[in-house]
């Protein structure tokens, strides 16, 4: 956009106006030329917003400006934040002040409120790389449902601005002893599972904090008392991860389920969560486009940090290859029905930890194992990482230089260490070559390959893979 149009008032807000205005290095204004006093904001983050400003006192050069916020370009189109302006400027001509009046009101605000606001207008991120972008769609769903879960029932009816650090004491240890959880059936096979605990505590004060930081920035309160209340805002437990003879008993465990009949896509998600420790979500909603078996890596278009290239080792692969794709999905495990991917996994994932005996092993276990391995078997932090996908501010510049090589070749060393584990092989089988080695691995592989099934099928794809 250039200069001299940026400080100009003959330009009308349109759409393709709106769209055309880049960020720059300061944040600037565009007024509209058909609307006096009605303009976009424009941050250097790309966050564009939309506003009123007037004279209040009934106007005159020595009144004092107003500025109103009227609503974020993409929750507003143009033409609906006009219509906005138009009513909030109609009243500034006519004496009213509504600015001041704004701010009257949120002081008054209630929490419950505020949750309200902060769903329309509060939910994007607020610091790191990603500072400005809108919250996934899924990071919402769980924030939102947090604070209308725990915070809402102890702290909705409190007025913003008389909220202290006390009360978010109070309300931390509340959530923490279960006074607000529940269990609530709201239709067939729908429940509301609300747990409380010390998890969900600061889970939900880190929420709160935010929604007070959006509420500071918006003026309604001038503290967020979040910030000097005496919690314990982090877990110094140390990250559960199985070790080589649990990843034996979930191997072992996942073979019996599969002669069992439990549903292969589950169970196929499970392995590479184990053998590749992405992210649940990652694996059971991973697409074909996204695997490159060419390189040997999984290329993911959005992860939790963003755009994302994941080496993974020869045994998760293998588990790929043995998978049909399905006619008319991009998923590669697509659901039963509809155009999604399968979620069907939770059922499935208890009867095999509880085979296992593995009590309160989740999906997440299996991404912290993947690291605690890929460290205790001697693989630089750096190669750890690129396998994880981790976006630490502290890590990112070494991350950003990791070659590909040898970050995939760190992750066949750790998958095949894994996958040992899974297949039933002692530790002392995988690090200690036997005298007859060849001759006992020519053995396994017979007997695997005449006992046929799901295992088979995946050594022939490794045995030929290697061949070739």
């Amino acid at each position: 956009m250039p200069q001299n149009l940026r400080k100009s008032g003959n330009i009308p807000l349109t759409k393709r106006v709106v769209d055309a205005s880049p960020p720059g290095e300061k944040r600037y204004h565009l007024w509209d030329s058909e609307l006096r006093g009605f303009g976009l904001r424009v941050e250097p983050s790309g966050i564009k917003t939309f506003l009123a400003k007037y004279r209040a006192e009934g106007g005159g050069r020595r009144a004092p400006e107003r500025r109103i916020t009227i609503g974020r370009y993409g929750a507003l189109t143009p033409e609906e934040a006009r219509r906005q302006a138009r009513k909030i400027l109609g009243g500034a001509a006519t004496g009213a002040d509504p600015a001041a009046e704004l701010k009257a009101k949120r002081k008054e605000m209630r929490i419950a409120e505020l949750v309200d606001l902060y769903e329309k207008e509060g939910c994007y991120i607020q610091r790191g790389k990603r500072q400005g972008e809108a919250m996934k769609p899924l990071t919402k769903q769980y924030t939102l449902a947090r604070l209308r879960h725990h915070v809402v029932p102890l702290l909705g009816s409190r007025r913003v601005s008389e909220v202290n650090a006390g009360d978010i004491e109070r309300f931390f240890r509340d959530v923490e002893a279960g006074k607000t959880a529940r269990d609530d059936k709201i239709g067939p096979r729908r429940r509301i599972v609300v747990r409380g605990g010390a998890g969900a505590a600061r889970k939900v004060f880190r929420d709160l904090s935010a929604v007070f930081s959006f509420a500071r920035r918006r003026e309604i309160v001038t503290r967020n008392p979040c910030e000097t209340a005496a919690v314990k805002k982090t877990d110094n437990h140390k990250e559960r991860f199985l070790t080589l003879e649990e990843i034996r008993r979930f191997g072992e465990a996942l073979r019996e389920m599969e002669k069992g009949g439990i549903n292969r896509k589950a169970l196929d998600i499970m392995r590479l969560w184990m053998l590749t420790g992405c992210r649940r979500e990652e694996i059971a909603s991973l697409r074909w486009q996204e695997v490159d078996f060419e390189h040997g890596c999984l290329r993911f278009g959005d992860t939790k940090t963003g755009k994302a290239v994941r080496p993974i080792g020869a045994a998760a692969i293998a588990v790929l290859k043995t998978i049909e794709q399905t006619e008319g999905s991009e998923f590669v495990f697509p659901a039963g029905e509809g155009d999604s991917y399968f979620r069907g996994y939770k059922t499935p994932w208890k009867k095999v930890v509880e085979k296992a005996c593995l009590p309160g092993v989740t999906p997440h276990t299996l991404r912290h194992t993947m690291g605690s391995t890929a460290i205790s078997s001697g693989e630089a932090m750096a190669f750890t990482g690129a396998i994880l996908g981790h976006a630490n501010p502290r890590s990112t510049a070494i991350y950003a230089h990791v070659q590909h090589s040898p970050a995939r070749r760190a992750a066949d060393r750790v998958a095949e260490r894994i996958a040992a584990a899974l297949a039933g092989m002692s530790d002392l089988e995988v690090d200690t070559p036997a005298p007859d080695e060849d001759e006992e691995l020519l053995r396994r592989v017979a007997e695997t390959l005449l006992k046929g099934g799901a295992e088979a099928d995946r050594l022939r794809v490794v045995i030929n893979a290697l061949a070739a």
